[in-house]
């Protein structure tokens, strides 16, 4: 069913060369094929897979009207002309995805009888992407748990100035005169001191990790102008880059107001603004099935599916650990429907069910694989959830710590406002 989801569609018309006219219509692609719907009858009259092709243009027909051309591999050549919104939309959306199915790995349009070889080889490949998602997660978490150590070190060093702050208060309450005053300056060997560790602090706030890197198609404002480019999710935010790796825009995560999943294909991300116009980019991709998971994982507040892909969202929302558990869960007992069945006595029709079922139904080398990639998935679980308590605990201390610098600060606003 994932090959009859339209990624968009265009209206155009086709020129038909045994008839010398021009036939309108609708251009329909899918992340495999190319079709071509006519407004009159509604049938396709082309419909030829994206790995078919050969070449794309953009070209001119009659010397004087924009096209854009396809070629198969047969030498058979497709005019698609009066393209809306423009000529150049529809070609860097074809070509992109024509790109992708070219890179893709083959073998992708296996039957429903495949052999057990290749049956094992997809629940392998399950598999890995949830060792991969899981994986993402535990990078996530760990930026996280980065922050709150940021956090907790910002808030000792605003202790640190707060006692700075009340030895002076002290000094300016003590009377110049009296005998017993006392001076506690700032050495330059403190402010040296705050100094390296803010470097620090902020050098460690500007470590982040590549978390997923796609190509895309960019639209910004207006649909009539595209470009090709890519979206790198960060743990910190989000990077959109043109074709010349040129940094276009860059999204922090608390700039990103909302992120609207279209279609599978389609998501579009807002920065809003009062007084000046909103920064939006909507951006195409075959690859977005791979990203939309992160974005989801990252903006789980902000990011609205909407009809066309609620299939897209995820069932419930649970925590790093409780994933991780359910993927280990799942997976054993997947394991447990692999494993050869013991043969029951019984009649000669029992014999020959037996020796169906001492058949492996996965090859052993696959299921080596398979144990290797189970163990590593249980093992990033209980990392997850180690990281998880530890940060728990990280933000009681926090809260106790905010707490304390807050009353302090009160307290010194009040001696400062006496000494006015």
């Amino acid at each position: 069913m994932s090959r009859d989801i339209y990624v968009h569609t265009w209206p155009c018309s086709y020129y038909l060369e045994l008839e010398k006219r021009w036939v309108p219509g609708k251009l329909l692609l899918t992340s495999l094929s190319v079709r071509f719907m006519t407004d009159k009858t509604g049938g396709f009259l082309v419909d030829f897979p994206l790995a078919n092709i050969v070449e794309i243009k953009k070209e001119a027909s009659h010397f004087i009207f924009g096209a854009v051309t396809i070629l198969e591999k047969d030498n058979v050549k497709h005019w698609f002309s009066s393209l809306q919104p423009s000529r150049n939309v529809v070609f860097h959306v074809i070509e992109h995805f024509w790109r992708e199915v070219l890179l893709s790995q083959p073998g992708a349009a296996g039957g429903s009888s495949a052999s057990p070889e290749t049956k094992g080889k997809q629940l392998t490949g399950l598999m890995a992407c949830s060792q991969k998602r899981l994986e993402d997660a535990a990078r996530v978490l760990h930026f996280q748990g980065e922050q709150l150590d940021s956090i907790a070190s910002g808030l000792d060093r605003m202790a640190s100035d707060l006692d700075v702050a009340d030895r002076l208060l002290t000094e300016l309450e003590s009377p110049s005169w009296w005998p017993f005053s006392f001076k506690f300056w700032k050495m330059p060997s403190d402010t040296e001191l705050r100094e390296g560790s803010s470097a620090a602090s902020s050098k460690a706030l500007g470590k982040e990790g590549i978390v997923i890197r796609i190509p895309v198609v960019i639209s910004q404002r207006t649909e009539s102008h595209v470009k090709p480019g890519r979206l790198t999710i960060l743990v910190s935010g989000l990077e959109i880059h043109d074709s010349n790796s040129s940094l276009i825009h860059r999204f922090e995560r608390e700039d990103v107001d909302d992120i609207k999943v279209h279609t599978r294909y389609e998501v579009s991300i807002r920065q809003r603004f009062i007084g000046k116009p909103d920064i939006v980019f909507h951006l195409i991709s075959a690859r977005m099935p791979e990203a939309i998971p992160v974005l989801e994982m990252q903006f789980s507040k902000k990011i609205e599916f909407l009809e066309d892909a609620m299939m897209l969202r995820s069932p419930g929302a649970s925590s790093t650990a409780e994933k991780g558990h359910s993927v280990w869960q799942a997976a054993s007992g997947l394991m447990d429907c692999v494993r050869p069945q013991e043969p029951s006595s019984g009649n000669q029709e029992g014999g020959l069910l037996q020796l169906q079922t001492r058949e492996p139904l996965i090859a052993e080398e696959d299921t080596q694989e398979l144990r290797q990639i189970l163990g590593r998935l249980k093992g990033l679980a209980l990392e997850a959830k180690a990281e998880l308590e530890r940060q728990d605990e990280a933000l009681d201390s926090i809260a106790t710590a905010v707490d304390q610098t807050t009353l302090t600060v009160d307290k010194h606003t009040r001696r400062v406002r006496k000494l006015t």
